[in-house]
């Protein structure tokens, strides 16, 4: 049989086998990143409850070495005695972004597997924003850039401000660990946080859409300062 059947045929039991994990987990809220232009793809994760719902942009930037600007504010220098509420505070955040949204399991990838870091911005008044981040050969940032897997800031009127902090703490990072390329991923629901990324010289490299099961728009919308392309 063609190629093309096989292929189809497995990514159908992945998709059954995945849909089995969903329900044995309670999911309310999944998604997928896919080919926006591939009628067979969004076709096959639509017979699964899954539906198009936002242009997804993967962008990226030349790093900006800066020496005036502060260094960022690494998990990996917290004190293992401290690491505990450093990670409650995280999870207070993210789940102030959508109620349920944990990364703890993701940042606990990153640190035992040594693929980057997790970079923290806190203002004084408490954890403002987090975000993790591959960086180099052999992770899913690639030889020579930082990718930032998730990035999020807690919602509020000075969300905008905190989100640039954001994405300064990653270049900054970016640079100590001596990578070319900053990567991150823009969601099209989550508009305002795409201009500033495009205003801070970000470019699209390549788009998909994600797709929502069920149909609603999760954390993906116009307040969500939120970095991820759910590759």
């Amino acid at each position: 049989m063609a190629p093309e059947y096989w292929d189809r045929a497995i990514a159908q039991r992945l998709l059954d086998a995945t849909m089995d994990l969903f329900a044995a987990w309670q999911t309310r809220h999944a998604g997928l990143f896919t080919f926006a232009q591939s009628a067979k793809h969004v076709g096959l994760y639509q017979k699964y409850g899954f539906w198009p719902r936002f242009l997804t942009a993967v962008m990226s930037s030349p790093v900006r070495p800066d020496p005036g600007r502060p260094g960022p504010v690494r998990l990996s220098a917290v004190d293992e005695a401290a690491r505990p509420g450093v990670m409650a505070a995280v999870r207070e955040l993210t789940d102030a972004v959508y109620p349920g949204l944990d990364v703890s399991r993701e940042i606990e990838s990153v640190r035992s597997q040594g693929l980057g870091d997790t970079v923290l911005v806190d203002d004084g008044a408490g954890l403002q924003g987090v975000a993790v981040c591959h960086v180099g050969a052999g992770t899913e940032a690639g030889s020579g850039a930082c990718y930032i897997k998730f990035g999020a800031v807690r919602p509020g009127p000075d969300a905008e401000r905190l989100f640039g902090l954001l994405i300064d703490a990653c270049h900054a990072l970016a640079a100590e660990r001596g990578a070319r390329t900053l990567v991150a991923g823009a969601n099209a629901g989550r508009d305002r946080a795409w201009r500033v990324l495009a205003d801070r010289g970000f470019r699209c490299d390549r788009q998909g859409v994600t797709m929502h099961r069920p149909n609603e728009p999760g954390y993906s919308t116009s307040d969500s300062f939120v970095i991820d392309d759910w590759r």
